[in-house]
C-alpha cells in the first residue's frame, strides 16, 4: 500500500467560471479526487486556505510549501503537488533544489483545462501523476503533463494553447505514459545522505533580456549602480553578447562586488559554450558564469538555495556551473 499527500495549492484544474473569470473554488477538487481511488493506493488531502492562481506565487508560498513537505517527509511515501501552470516550472525547480537528498517522488501537476470542463486534461495528469508518486525508487521532483513525467528542474511551459503545457527541452522524460507506462529509469537519479529541506529566503537576484540595440548597455550600467546578489543574463546563441564597454564594466564591477553574474542563452534549445563563438568570450573574461542548458527556472531556483545557505560568491559561482540535481547536461 503506497499512501501519498497531495497538497493542492490552487490552479485552473480546480477552477469553475465566475463573472470575473475561472477561479479557484474551494472544496471542489478535494472531492473530485475519490474518483481516482485505486487499490493499493490511498491519499490525504489538504488544501491550502487561499488557493492562488500561480501567476501571484511568492516567496512565502514556496516557503510553505517546502516546510510542509519537510514536515510530512517521514510519514508518506510519495507525494503530488496541484499547482497552477503559469508558474509550474519555477516552483517545481525550487522543490528540486530546496529538497535535498530527496528519496521519494515529489510530482508537480495540473491542467490547462478545470476538472469540469467536458474535455479536461485533468484527470489524466491527475493520474499520472498519482502513478508515478507511487515509484518507490523515484528520488526526483518532476512534472506529469500530458502523458509525460519531466524532470521538475528541467521543465519549461512551452504552450499556453495546447495540452503539450510543459517540455524539458534538453533532457529526455522520465516516462510516457500510454496504455503502459514506460519509465526510463536510465534517466533517474539517486538520492545519498540524509534529507533536509532547505527553504528559499528573500534574495536580491535580478534578469535581464539581451535585445539588439542599447540594452546591454543598459544592463551593464545597471549592474554597477545596483549590484544585486545574483543576476541572470540571457543572451543570444551559444553565450553570444555584444563587446559593449558598459556592459562588460558592468559584469566586471558586480562580480568584483561578489555578485553572481549567470549567462543563459535564450534559445529553448541548445546552451552556453564558451568559446563556440569568439562573442561567446567577453562575458566570461568579465566574470559570469556559464550557465550551459540551464533553465532560467532551474537558474532561479539554484541561485535561491545556494544564496539562502550564505555561501560566499566564489562557492556560489562554482556550484552554478556543477551540476546538482539534474538541471545540467553533461558534456
Amino acid at each position: 500500500m503506497s499512501k501519498l499527500l497531495i497538497l493542492y495549492t490552487g490552479g485552473t484544474i480546480g477552477m469553475a467560471p465566475t463573472p470575473a473569470g475561472l477561479a479557484p473554488l474551494p472544496g471542489y477538487l478535494p472531492a473530485q479526487l475519490q474518483r481516482l481511488a485505486r487499490d493499493g493506493v490511498s491519499w490525504d488531502v489538504v488544501e491550502y486556505p487561499q488557493l492562488i492562481d500561480s501567476s501571484a506565487i511568492t516567496l512565502a508560498d514556496w516557503q510553505k510549501l517546502v516546510a510542509d513537505l519537510a514536515a510530512a517527509y517521514d510519514r508518506y511515501d510519495g507525494f503530488v503537488v496541484i499547482h497552477g501552470t503559469d508558474t509550474m516550472a519555477y516552483t517545481a525547480s525550487v522543490l528540486a533544489f530546496a529538497l535535498e537528498n530527496l528519496a521519494k517522488p515529489v510530482i508537480v501537476t495540473g491542467s490547462q483545462l478545470p476538472l469540469g470542463h467536458p474535455r479536461s486534461d485533468g484527470w489524466g495528469n491527475l493520474a499520472d501523476a498519482i502513478e508515478a508518486a507511487c515509484q518507490p525508487d523515484l528520488h526526483e521532483v518532476a512534472i506529469a503533463f500530458n502523458r509525460l513525467l519531466l524532470r521538475g528542474c528541467r521543465a519549461r511551459k512551452v504552450d499556453a494553447a495546447s495540452f503539450a503545457g510543459f517540455d524539458s527541452p534538453n533532457a529526455a522524460p522520465l516516462a510516457r505514459f500510454g496504455i503502459q507506462a514506460a519509465w526510463d529509469k536510465t534517466q533517474w537519479r539517486r538520492g545519498s545522505g540524509a534529507f533536509r529541506a532547505v527553504a528559499p529566503q528573500p534574495a536580491r537576484i535580478r534578469s535581464g533580456l539581451l535585445l539588439p540595440g542599447s540594452m546591454a548597455a543598459e544592463f551593464g550600467q545597471w549592474l554597477a549602480a545596483d549590484t544585486p546578489q545574483a543576476a541572470i543574463l540571457l543572451s543570444y546563441g551559444n553565450g553570444n553578447a555584444p563587446a559593449d564597454a558598459a556592459l562588460l564594466d558592468g559584469v566586471r564591477q558586480a562580480s568584483a562586488r561578489g555578485c553572481v553574474v549567470v549567462n543563459l542563452t535564450q534559445c529553448v534549445h541548445g546552451a552556453v559554450e564558451v568559446g563556440a563563438y569568439a562573442a561567446s568570450q567577453p562575458l566570461a573574461q568579465a566574470g559570469a558564469v556559464a550557465g550551459a542548458d540551464m533553465t532560467p527556472e532551474a537558474a532561479n531556483a539554484k541561485l535561491l538555495y545556494l544564496l539562502a545557505q550564505g555561501l560566499d560568491a566564489a562557492t556560489v559561482r562554482a556550484a552554478v556551473a556543477r551540476d546538482l540535481r539534474g538541471e545540467l547536461s553533461a558534456h
